[in-house]
């Protein structure tokens, strides 16, 4: 069986979740979905990353232990998967055992095979980012401090360190790269990375000292590891690692896609492929960026009270709606700007007025001038041939931009089927073929109940709950609601009884003040 493996970042368990894990969580599920319709064995991971100096003083400001802290703001995330409705196979902490024994056996296989070794690091640190940044990555802002590209400040350190030998992976790197053109997306970000491993790369201090709440080096009691070495490793955890002989690890591994926000790309794309490569194990095949929300056209901050919580989205506009503006709105791996007007456009013109009413009108009439069964069809002409080979060649062509995670390009390609559906109810008329040729008018219907079909499925991925309800109301059984019926042998069947077509979409009416 093909298999598929997809993952989120694992979240920081520092604050509460906002848009951005929703995105990067939304973006993963639909790609799930989609693999385990088109017939994969998918592997879907999403998780939390609980360590780190951050989390520690986010601990200590609440007045909790960071165990009890990390308990609790983990809950939240998992409660963020459930409410979006996110089909996560698995939800990995990293104080969970399993992780620690991760994190210590790749520990001992890196230090074991040279990769690692003890020295002193004494450079600058910033605490937001849990990274370390060189003098020349640097600028000074106010009071003389030190930013971070990220615009985090910079605390300067000097502890005992374990280093990882990054220096030594450069070229290797960039060769990987060459051979893997497609293993950074968008494109634009693997520009970038190359830039950043070309300009030459320090070895890397792997260890703490200065703080105790992370995974303990092995045999060395005041030491823990850097948190993105432990946050990294979750990736292999999940699937069993250490033992590379688990099922889960050997159909899995490599993953086929970890989906970051463009924030976290370096430790995904440089550091990442070097701990496997060193250690002799696997890269992943892609590392995909996608880019931030601004909202209203600012830039979302805490300072400017702007951040968008994505519980009050799906409560004012609804669940399905707020997955289908998230994915199609920017093109994916933009940065994008979230509207109130823009939602309720997309709301109303795409989903109201668009599927929405072309699954109404259709179903409508054939309630009402087909005795509530699917029509008789009769011989087709070239408009429903054209029609219908538009909704047959819609696999194909989505499953490309699926490929590639173009979510944006994959709804582009059903709306337009959308659209020409639309086209083809004004030119034929049913309304006007019931007084002239009912047999006409039962084929015209029957083309766009089967045209639903074929929409109806491909939108699952995208809207599980409103794809189903529109497929309930064609009759598709369960078990035919994958990618391996949308065939010409498993078109509805004439006279298969349908219930009262039921509005799936709403139009978005401003409450009244």
């Amino acid at each position: 069986m093909k298999t598929y493996y997809v993952t989120t970042p694992i979240y920081y368990v520092n604050d509460v979740p906002h848009i951005g894990h929703a995105y990067t969580s939304l973006s993963c599920d639909v790609l799930a979905r989609f693999k385990r319709l088109d017939g994969y064995d998918v592997m879907f991971l999403s998780g939390t990353d609980e360590h780190g100096q951050k989390v520690a003083k986010s601990a200590a400001s609440a007045g909790v232990d960071p165990q009890t802290f990390t308990d609790g703001v983990s809950e939240n995330f998992r409660g963020l998967l459930d409410t979006l409705n996110i089909s996560n196979d698995d939800f990995i902490r990293t104080t969970e055992e399993r992780h620690i024994k991760s994190c210590q056996a790749l520990w001992n296989d890196l230090l074991k095979r040279g990769e690692l070794y003890l020295g002193k690091y004494a450079g600058w640190y910033a605490v937001r980012d849990e990274a370390y940044y060189g003098e020349d990555e640097l600028t000074e802002g106010t009071g003389g401090k030190k930013i971070a590209p990220s615009g985090a400040e910079c605390e300067w350190v000097e502890e005992p360190s374990y280093f990882f030998k990054l220096s030594a992976w450069g070229d290797r790197l960039l060769k990987f790269y060459d051979e893997n053109p497609d293993f950074i997306l968008p494109h634009t970000r693997r520009n970038e990375v190359i830039s950043f491993v070309k300009s030459g790369m320090r070895d890397l201090s792997v260890s703490r000292t200065a703080i105790t709440w992370g995974v303990p080096v092995p045999n060395e009691p005041k030491h823990v590891m850097y948190v993105w070495l432990d946050a990294l490793t979750n990736y292999i955890t999940a699937l069993g690692y250490p033992d590379t002989q688990a099922e889960k690890y050997k159909k899995h591994w490599p993953a086929n896609v970890h989906m970051v926000g463009k924030d976290i790309l370096r430790f995904h794309a440089v550091y990442w492929p070097a701990f496997l490569m060193a250690a002799g194990l696997e890269s992943p095949k892609r590392v995909f960026a996608h880019g931030w929300w601004t909202n209203e056209g600012q830039k979302i901050s805490k300072s400017l009270g702007n951040v968008i919580d994505p519980y009050e989205l799906l409560q004012t506009y609804g669940l399905d709606q707020t997955r289908y503006f998230l994915m199609r709105e920017v093109p994916f791996g933009n940065d994008g700007d979230f509207s109130r007007s823009a939602m309720i456009r997309r709301i109303n013109s795409d989903l109201a007025n668009g599927i929405g009413n072309l699954a109404q009108r259709s179903l409508s009439q054939i309630a009402k001038n087909c005795g509530g069964v699917v029509p008789k069809r009769g011989a087709f002409t070239e408009a429903d041939q054209n029609l219908l080979g538009s909704a047959q060649g819609l696999l194909a062509s989505v499953r490309q931009e699926m490929d590639v995670q173009a979510f944006h390009k994959a709804l582009d390609r059903l709306w337009a089927v959308i659209a020409q559906a639309d086209r083809y109810v004004d030119e034929q008329a049913p309304w006007a073929l019931k007084k002239t040729d009912i047999a006409r008018m039962e084929t015209v219907l029957y083309v766009l109940a089967e045209t639903l079909r074929y929409l109806g499925v491909l939108l699952l991925p995208f809207m599980p709950d409103s794809a189903n309800a529109l497929l309930d109301q064609l009759a598709v059984p369960a078990a035919e609601r994958n990618f391996a019926y949308l065939t010409e042998k498993y078109a509805l069947k004439s006279g298969t009884p349908l219930s009262a077509p039921q509005g799936i979409f709403p139009r978005y009416v401003e409450p009244v003040a």
